[in-house]
């Protein structure tokens, strides 16, 4: 890495961690006062919300974590379905082609109404944040391109829920009604492949962001990646950093529109650009695409392969 590279992404992550530090106070101060709306507000809900919303037919809520942390406790009524449920992670190998990638349209179609959600569902997802992976942005990205219009994240995660003074079950959840969602296609806008990331990287409206840990960008080889490093241009996002308040009473609060637009100003992104999101292999970066799409970012795209991909293709440059 180049010595002005390394400024810059000093100079990004010193503005992620003073906007984290101090990111407690002023969200509260502009939460009670004169909050700017975020630019698509229905990317995410609230725990008061999502409580009054228990045991509504059309409401389908999804816990993303793991069985176990599942099982430990969720919310009340909450279906267990991991991101994997819907990608290409059977056979293969992280690095292999198209390993861990969205699967056909019919397919997810299918899934999707094996949980009893048809696209006219309101689908609340959560995980764990900012201690989690993000699979919730990972999620209602993907329910958003199947064309569930009314899916949304829970803003705190399970933390929120908790915080909030509401409580987690070991209940066992009713069974979904399965249903038919017959899905002929996706809504691509939401993605970019590899083809058209190397066709368009270097225009100057289209910005890529690593929304891996510093240590991945630095070149640190942790999940499997064939080499270590990042996309040439790529400026270092790291999504728990940088999304979230860290705020110690409710973490996993999303930062305010102005926290937002303050970081991706500091980082050289306009609304008016292309923004490429990866992270390892599309769930971290599934978040900061919607995240960054609710606060008016309406060109954000997921590279859904992400780095699995790029490194472990040896005609492309890692840095």
């Amino acid at each position: 890495m180049g010595w002005h590279e390394l400024k810059r992404v000093v100079t990004v992550l010193t503005t992620v961690m003073f906007m984290a530090g101090c990111g407690s106070s002023a969200t509260e101060k502009t939460q009670t006062t004169t909050a700017k709306p975020y630019g698509d507000p229905t990317m995410i809900t609230d725990a008061a919300s999502v409580k009054a919303s228990l045991g509504k037919a059309e409401t389908v809520i999804i816990d993303a974590r793991s069985a176990a942390a599942y099982n430990a406790g969720h919310i009340p009524g909450a279906i267990n379905c991991i991101w994997q449920t819907f990608a290409t992670v059977a056979t293969g190998a992280p690095g292999d082609a198209n390993w861990g990638v969205l699967k056909t349209p019919a397919e997810i179609g299918t899934a999707l109404g094996n949980l009893g959600i048809t696209a006219s569902s309101e689908v609340i997802v959560y995980a764990d944040a900012p201690s989690g992976w993000g699979e919730d942005g990972r999620i209602v990205w993907m329910l958003r391109m199947a064309g569930v219009t009314n899916s949304k994240m829970l803003n705190g995660g399970r933390q929120g829920w908790t915080a909030a003074g509401y409580a987690l079950t070991t209940d066992a959840s009713p069974a979904p009604v399965t249903a038919t969602f017959p899905l002929a296609s996706l809504d691509t806008s939401y993605v970019a492949d590899l083809s058209w990331i190397r066709a368009n990287m270097n225009s100057s409206s289209v910005k890529i962001v690593d929304a891996r840990a510093p240590e991945e960008y630095a070149g640190a080889i942790k999940y499997g990646e064939k080499r270590g490093g990042h996309i040439p241009g790529a400026v270092s996002l790291p999504f728990n950093l940088s999304l979230y308040t860290n705020d110690t009473a409710n973490p996993g609060i999303i930062k305010s529109q102005e926290e937002i637009e303050a970081l991706m100003t500091a980082a050289g992104i306009a609304k008016t650009d292309t923004i490429i999101c990866y992270c390892t292999k599309g769930i971290r970066s599934g978040l900061m695409t919607m995240v960054l799409r609710m606060a008016g970012y309406s060109k954000a795209v997921n590279y859904d392969a992400s780095f699995y991909e790029w490194a472990g293709d040896s005609s492309l440059t890692v840095l």
